[in-house]
Order: C-alpha cells, then structure tokens, then sequence
C-alpha cells in the first residue's frame, strides 16, 4: 500500500487571505503552487511526510454555504492554551458559532469564510498530533467508511465503535482522520475534501484503479484536465488522488 493522506483542501473566495489566516493559526509557512492556489505547511516540512496533513486553499468564485461534512479540530496542551489560543482565533477573525453542541468542554468557530471548526479542550490523545488533532468526516457509518479508507491508505485503524472510528499513519505521527457519525444525509459536494497522494507519484494510475476496486468511484467537479484524478469514496465524499503536475 504507497497511498497517503497529505492535506485537506479549501475552497475559497480569496485563497490568500483565508491562507494566512490559516497560517497565523497553525504557526505555518504560506507559499503558493500559482494564482488562486495558497498552499500552508510547517516551515522546513519535507512534503509529502505523515508528521502533518497539510492545508491547500484553492480560490473559487462562490463557495456555496451548506453544511459541511469535513472539518478540523485543533489540540491544545492546557486549560490556558485552549482559552489563549480560542482569544487569539477571534482577533484574527473567527468567530465562535453554535451548531447545536450544547454544553461541551471544546469550543466551536467558524473561520472568516465561515468554516465551521472546533478548538479542543486537552486531550491526552492529541498531546503529540500537532497543532490539527484530527481531520474530521462526518457520515452514516463509520465501520463501512474504515472498509474503505482503511484499506486505501497506509493508515492504522486506532478505535472503530458504531459511532465513530479514529486512524493514524501508521507511523504514529501526526493528526487522526475520525469518521464520526451523523444523520444527516449528504447532497451537496464539500467545500472542504482530502487530498492523497502515492508514493512514488508515478503509482497514480496503479492506485486508482485500487481505489476503484474498493469502491471509490470517478466524480466530475469540473476539474478539466489536471494531473490529479477525482474520486469519490463510498459515501458520497469527494477526494483527489494527486499526480504530478
């Protein structure tokens, strides 16, 4: 298996702006691939590397406003860092938002484009993930999700229940990649979707063609002709499968 999550992908009305603000978050370099794409990673970060999921921001004229079924949530070490750095959110522009959490011990916000995303109370689970605790997909079934995602990448499975199910590199670096369950049925695509990437790059058309064998199919976004192929896992959600360009 050469297939790995390598970063979570934006869509954006300005790319830049959002990417720094992103950047000022995560303590993370900003450079850019071309106009209208903002790529964040952690400064002297040899890509690809499981120790972090990158950020990509692409610009798009009207990101639509729905729902979405991807989100991040950040670690802290302390009662202090989650209070600093939920302070620190909002003088660069986020705001805390209620999405019908109730009385919970994270704190959820939405970023200055309104990507909903929740800074975590300390958690012995994230204390060495980095700044991203985890990549968060909400679903219908979580077992069926790891069926399929545990075998498409080199991920390891950590926790897997009815409601939830948590994998990391298998290396035991980085974020987690949780599926957790949710009622709601999709029916718009995501603003916010994963990226993977093979390793080499040159397996591209090897690991999609697996991919497709475990269920994924192909998905139409109006991407054109890229070097990277876009795919959709068994539920729905839309992920691509990069080359290179």
């Amino acid at each position: 298996m050469t297939l790995q999550l390598v970063q979570v992908n934006f869509k954006a009305r300005d790319d830049s702006a959002l990417g720094q603000f992103w950047a000022e978050v995560l303590g993370w370099g900003v450079s850019s691939e071309g106009p209208g794409v903002t790529n964040l990673e952690p400064v002297g970060f040899d890509w690809p590397d499981p120790s972090a999921v990158c950020v990509d921001l692409v610009r798009v004229p009207d990101p639509e406003t729905v729902k979405y079924r991807v989100h991040i949530e950040l670690a802290t070490t302390s009662d202090a860092h989650q209070t600093e750095l939920v302070a620190r959110l909002k003088d660069l522009g986020a705001a805390p938002v209620d999405v019908g959490q109730g009385d919970v011990p994270w704190t959820v916000m939405a970023d200055p484009e309104g990507n909903v995303f929740s800074v975590l109370e300390p958690r012995e689970l994230y204390r060495d993930a980095g700044p991203i605790a985890a990549v968060v997909v909400d679903c219908a079934d979580p077992r069926a999700m790891v069926r399929f995602w545990g075998e498409a990448i080199d991920w390891t499975v950590h926790e897997l229940t009815d409601d939830r199910a948590l994998l990391r590199s298998v290396k035991g670096v980085g974020p987690y990649l949780e599926f957790r369950r949710t009622p709601d049925d999709k029916v718009v695509g995501n603003r916010i979707h994963l990226d993977v990437m093979s390793d080499p790059v040159e397996d591209q058309a090897k690991e999609v063609a697996r991919l497709e064998g475990l269920g994924a199919t192909r998905a139409d976004v109006g991407q054109g002709d890229v070097s990277w192929v876009v795919l959709a896992d068994p539920e729905g959600n839309e992920f691509c499968v990069l080359g290179r360009g």
